[in-house]
């Protein structure tokens, strides 16, 4: 039988395109109906480690990816939202989760998939509220993932008939390790799991794969979708490079343990095959899900051990980022007024230092680029968001309570400083952007302009560290100090703008540069007014 391989080879990475285009749509779909709340699931459902794997299948299962839901923990260990252990049980949890896809594709609907693909585009196209446009994205989806299932089935359906394919699963079947490398390789390239198991619930549907050589590609597949944790670990804290390691460690001794346990696992299989005459999608789907459950089963009790093993893999001190408040104990709200107005203070207090070492870590990048720099100030800013949030929420709880007239005082003082915190926050944010910006689309600034960016950094570093302290102690004298500072901030400013202004003209700097350049001095300038907005708010005007 002749074989047209072009059409096999364009059937294959277009069906691969679109199935991979259908997850992305589904889970970008199911992640906005859900609305943003799968950081709040795994901040709150982490208490212990058996809450942690319930929070990881609940969030792989929203958001289609256990790469994702393994990359979103590494952000939290690294931002201090989690410790290790209970990094370990989400990431247990993000692998079960991860086979719901196996067994979706398993449902065989394939010929309903157009009308599904039509159904969803309505939806998008057709309707301008957002719970129904993400809705249609979510079924759009859906309905790709099965059309593209469709196109590389029936692309791969002649390699049946290939004597060299024939050979490979032969191999494959008598050598399993071959079958994990192959499976864990194209996991790598492809970065989905869920698209090299929907490949091989095709093969083995096509009749070109036998079950003794298409479950160690299923090991391997869990092992290939470890690598995207590595890398988002790469740069990042000592505690969130331990959570990436784990979950290495975590799919390779689950490896280890099944090829030990091959002939069973498989004995295991065929047998459920045949008690609930599955289809061959489901097979492939129910291997998946019996390998991922056991596996948790069997290294469930042992997550101390595995946390002191990449601790050990892993040394070194961490700075972490502390996301959670620590003064703001309800319990005060309705005892004293006064007290939990100090608490509330105590915790703006923490938010300002927090924006001082975040704009300390932005001078950091913008000097030496280093990445870790804009890595922890993005952190910081994430850190001043949640403290926002929580020390408002505190506020708010405060002010249902009968307050006198200094209290209330004081109580509208903090509302706006915690405001114009984290505005700060935001204004460095926008500034490691720039710098982003500036690294790559290689645009140069001068000696000079580096200096004089040096020179204000230092200054609005100065007048925000002061702001908070005048807040802290109720200083007169600083907070004065900060509104002169802030006038040189002004001045500065538009100093700095002017030299820059003749450095384009006389062509030392390119228009990119001078962009980025202009919008960091006035970044600055909008986090100086933030600070004396602060030490107004000592000053009582």
């Amino acid at each position: 039988m002749e074989i047209d391989v072009q059409a096999l080879i364009f059937e294959f990475i277009g069906g691969l395109g679109i199935f991979l285009l259908g997850i992305k749509f589904m889970g970008d779909g199911l992640q906005k109906s859900a609305g943003d709340r799968l950081r709040d699931i795994l901040d709150r459902f982490t208490s212990n480690p058996f809450l942690g794997v319930l929070a990881g299948v609940i969030v792989t299962v929203l958001i289609q990816s256990s790469s994702g839901t393994t990359v979103l923990t590494v952000g939290l260990v690294n931002a201090g939202f989690m410790t290790l252990r209970q990094a370990i049980g989400v990431i247990m949890g993000a692998n079960i989760g991860t086979t719901v896809t196996a067994f979706i594709i398993g449902i065989d609907i394939g010929e309903y998939a157009l009308p599904i693909i039509a159904i969803g585009s309505f939806l998008i196209f057709f309707f301008k509220n957002q719970k129904v446009t993400a809705a249609g994205q979510a079924i759009f989806g859906f309905g790709a993932l099965f059309f593209g299932l469709e196109l590389m089935s029936s692309g791969m359906s002649p390699l049946r008939s290939l004597e060299a394919f024939h050979e490979l699963t032969l191999r494959m079947s008598d050598t399993p390790i071959l079958g994990v490398v192959i499976g864990t390789v194209f996991t790598l390239i492809v970065q989905s799991s869920s698209a090299t198991i929907g490949i091989l619930q095709g093969l083995f549907s096509e009749g070109a794969i036998e079950l003794q050589a298409a479950i160690p590609v299923l090991f391997g597949d869990n092992i290939g979708t470890t690598i995207t944790a590595i890398l988002a670990s790469i740069g990042a804290t000592v505690a969130a490079r331990r959570a990436a390691l784990t979950h290495v460690i975590f799919n390779l001794v689950g490896t280890v343990i099944f090829l030990l346990l091959l002939g069973v696992f498989t004995a295991l299989i065929t047998y459920l095959q045949g008690v609930f005459d599955l289809n061959p999608e489901m097979t492939i789907a129910f291997a998946h899900g019996t390998f991922n459950i056991t596996n948790t089963v069997i290294q469930f009790p042992f997550i101390a051990g595995l946390a002191w093993i990449v601790t050990k893999l892993v040394p070194g001190e961490d700075t972490i980022i502390e996301y959670k408040a620590q003064h703001l104990d309800p319990i005060f709200i309705t005892q004293s007024s006064s007290l939990a107005l100090d608490q509330a203070k105590a915790e703006v207090i923490r938010m300002g230092e927090y924006a001082f070492k975040g704009l300390e870590e932005t001078n950091a990048y913008v000097t030496t680029q280093g990445k870790k720099h804009s890595e922890l100030a993005l952190q910081i800013e994430g850190a001043l968001n949640n403290l926002d949030r929580k020390i408002t929420d505190y506020l708010v709880s405060i002010s249902a309570e009968s307050l006198s007239e200094a209290e209330s005082a004081k109580h509208t003082s903090l509302m706006d400083t915690v405001r114009d915190i984290e505005r700060i926050g935001d204004h460095f944010e926008n500034i490691v952007e720039l710098i982003d910006y500036k690294i790559s689309n290689k645009a140069h600034l001068t000696e000079q302009a580096m200096e004089d960016l040096n020179n204000m950094f230092d200054l609005t570093l100065m007048t925000v560290k002061q702001a908070i302290e005048s807040l802290d102690h109720l200083d007169r004298e600083a907070a004065l100090e900060v509104v002169q500072k802030e006038d040189q901030i002004d001045k500065m400013e538009r100093k700095f703008r002017k030299k820059h202004i003749i450095r384009m003209n006389e062509g030392l700097c390119s228009g990119s540069s001078g962009i980025v350049f202009v919008d960091i001095i006035s970044n600055l300038e909008r986090i100086g007014d933030h600070a004396v907005n602060i030490a107004e708010s000592v000053l009582g005007e």
